[in-house]
């Protein structure tokens, strides 16, 4: 009887150390690694190359271009307002009625000559027409593409290259293919003041994410299939923003970013489920490291900004915290470029 009970004993505790060792056999939490290499004065202008690849950058009063090593190459000090983006820039006035476009390299592209303010998504030229309910697109020739007017104003845009989505203060959300043809059109609803708060489109043109309503606000995913929209995910959030937000899609589009009052809301869209992470203050950027599988989030609170780095899908790697009164976030391949008041640095990601 003895050895039965022995032998039981011994058993069991062999069966719990090898079930322990099973359980236990995780893998190592993944570090994240931002290796400094480089800092630039953006004011010490350097010698552009002709294959350089230029990237844009907003500080302040200034915009401009610098390089992946380094070289400040362009940069501008503008007294009212101006639009860049990675192939387009100007600077206009406050009663702006002719528009000059200009290449990364500074060589003219086109001439605009109507009223309004230009906004530039990589290659695509739009024009925002006085009155703040109206928009246009132009090519790089200058002509007009299509218009859109509507009552209300426009208090939300986004513009992929499949397609723009406009946002207005009444609550309606419409959506354009690339030639400006109406495919959706909708009143989000399901707040007691509606009011289209930011909007976003994948880049691949197949969904279209907002921020909507005042009071029950809510955020809401739908996919683009002609003239009916329909909705595949929506959630109400627990607490009013009362300015614009930003709303992202990454690369693959299975998932949407957003801004709420409170932090960064995250959909898994294949799943149908949520995340929420605290972040103070107003979301900025919203940058993806493809090469990393990393999204990186600046954002922005009193005299600081912060550096949220996100894994899938809703894993907070690492965030970092800096003093500015401006600051800008672009991501290159393994390479996550910085912009603090008048500087511009580089650091290398790594994960191990």
């Amino acid at each position: 009887m003895k050895n039965k009970i022995k032998s039981r004993i011994i058993l069991g505790v062999a069966i719990f150390c090898f079930l322990y060792i099973i359980f236990a056999l995780r893998p190592l939490s993944t570090e994240l690694h931002l290796a400094p290499d480089w800092t630039a004065v953006i004011d010490r202008i350097q010698n552009e190359k002709e294959d350089d690849e230029l990237i844009p950058f907003r500080l302040g009063q200034t915009i401009g271009y610098f390089t992946e090593d380094g070289r400040i190459v362009k940069s501008l000090p503008y007294p009212f307002n101006a639009a860049i983006s990675n192939n387009f820039y100007t600077i206009y006035s406050a009663n702006n009625s002719n528009t000059i476009v200009y290449d990364a390299k500074g060589q003219q592209v086109t001439s605009i000559t109507a009223a309004g303010f230009p906004f530039f998504a990589d290659d695509r030229i739009f024009l925002f027409l006085p009155g703040g309910s109206a928009l246009a697109q132009y090519s790089k020739e200058g002509d007009q593409l299509w218009e859109y007017e509507y009552y209300a104003p426009i208090t939300s845009f986004a513009s992929g290259p499949h397609g723009s989505v406009v946002g207005f203060a009444d609550g309606f959300l419409i959506s354009f293919l690339e030639d400006g043809t109406i495919d959706q059109s909708y009143f989000p609803g399901g707040s007691e003041i509606q009011v289209i708060m930011g909007a976003g489109i994948s880049d691949d043109g197949r969904l279209i994410g907002c921020v909507s309503g005042q009071k029950q606000q809510r955020f809401i995913v739908s996919e683009r299939n002609g003239e009916h929209s329909r909705i595949i995910f929506h959630e109400y959030l627990p607490k009013d923003f009362k300015h614009q937000v930003l709303v992202r899609f990454n690369k693959k589009a299975d998932t949407a970013y957003y801004n709420f009052n409170g932090g960064l809301g995250i959909v898994d869209v294949t799943n149908s489920k949520s995340a929420h992470i605290p972040i103070d203050g107003v979301i900025t950027q919203i940058e993806e490291s493809t090469t990393q599988n990393l999204m990186f989030v600046l954002s922005h609170a009193g005299a600081n900004y912060t550096i949220t780095v996100i894994e899938p899908f809703d894993h907070v790697m690492g965030t970092f915290t800096f003093p500015a009164k401006s600051s800008f976030l672009q991501i290159r391949g393994n390479a996550v470029f910085v912009g603090k008041d008048n500087k511009v640095s580089r650091m290398t990601i790594s994960k191990n």
